[in-house]
Parts: structure tokens; C-alpha cells; sequence
């Protein structure tokens, strides 16, 4: 019996790593654009979730026979948002807001599959080591941080940068592997 078409709804090519560790590989790769603006009051968790399940709708409305996966990341420092930095000026703040403290990464993930959809919140606590201005200034130079929840890609250079990590480290890096694997295999795909 052959697997369903598995469709991720993302175009980062750290998903499709991720995936890979566990020996899945996409059909297809059809990103969603959707408004990832939070809602007033909105938690930082909520959000999460509500991206990721709102990509996988799009997507699932393009393909309703497939699986589609779908996933977002969300930076925090208590209710405030870490977006992806827009220039190089609003990394340096978020580097500098991170250093020396926690901070909370949720990873939302969602699966739509013959018009169910299932859905898991991964909650990641991170500390960053107090960051001298050249590390700030080195990493931001990188352009590392680009694209990047938070400013910064745990997987890089930024991982030195991390003192103490509990949770997932891949749900940090944009897809949690358990989560993802369990809720594939309740729609037929399995590694």
C-alpha cells in the first residue's frame, strides 16, 4: 500500500533537513502565504498554532487529497514578540534584548489530512550567555539571523550563544520531530 502525497507547506529548506533525520521526504513543497500579524492579545503559544494550522488550511484547500504539514515558530520574551527581524538595525535590538536572559520559543505544528486536521504547541525554553557588542556585531554581519525567528538561527553560529536549552532543539530550529512523526503517522505517512 503505497503512502499518501505529503505536502509541506513551507519553504525552509530547514524543514526539509529536519524531515529528512527521520526519513521522510516531502512530495511536494508549496509554501502558504498568509498574514502572520498577531492578534490583538493574542499569547504567544495561540499564535503559533493558529499559524500553523492556517498554513496547513490554505495549503489542504490546494491539495485536499494529500497530508499536509505545516509549521511556525514564534520567539518570546514574556508577551512580547521576536518576529523575523527586519533589517539588520532590529537584529542588534533582539540580540540585545536575548542576551544574559530566557526567552521561549513555541513551535506550532498542523496536519491536514482527509478534511481532519490535528495540531501540537512545542514549548522550548532558551537562555542566551551575556552577548558582548562584537558578538552582536559579528553575528548580525553573518546574516545568519535572516528569516529567523528571534533574529537568530539556533543551528549556526547562534548556538554558541546558548547556555541552557529545555525542551526541542529541532522544534527550535522550526519543526519539532516527535510531534511531527506522531501526528504523520495517525495520517498515514511514516518514516
Amino acid at each position: 500500500m503505497s503512502r499518501p502525497e505529503l505536502v509541506l507547506a513551507s519553504a525552509s529548506p530547514r524543514r526539509v533537513e529536519l524531515l529528512a533525520l527521520v526519513g521522510i521526504t516531502p512530495d511536494r513543497i508549496e509554501p502558504a502565504d498568509i498574514d502572520e500579524t498577531p492578534l490583538a492579545g493574542e499569547t504567544p503559544p495561540r499564535l503559533a498554532a493558529r499559524l500553523a494550522i492556517g498554513k496547513a488550511q490554505v495549503v489542504a484547500e490546494r491539495a485536499p487529497d494529500a497530508v499536509v504539514l505545516a509549521a511556525d515558530t514564534v520567539v518570546s520574551v514574556g508577551r512580547r514578540f521576536l518576529e523575523k527581524a527586519a533589517d539588520e538595525a532590529e537584529c542588534v535590538r533582539f540580540l540585545k534584548l536575548l542576551s544574559g536572559r530566557g526567552h521561549r520559543v513555541y513551535t506550532g505544528v498542523a496536519v491536514a489530512a482527509g478534511g481532519k486536521l490535528t495540531h501540537r504547541v512545542v514549548e522550548t525554553r532558551v537562555t542566551f550567555k551575556v552577548l558582548s557588542d562584537a558578538e552582536i556585531n559579528a553575528y548580525v554581519a553573518s546574516g545568519e539571523w535572516k528569516g529567523k525567528a528571534g533574529g537568530y538561527g539556533i543551528q549556526g553560529r547562534a548556538g554558541a550563544f546558548v547556555t541552557r536549552l529545555v525542551g526541542s532543539y529541532p522544534a527550535v530550529m522550526g519543526l519539532p520531530l516527535f510531534e511531527s512523526v506522531n501526528l504523520l503517522q495517525g495520517a498515514g505517512v511514516r518514516p
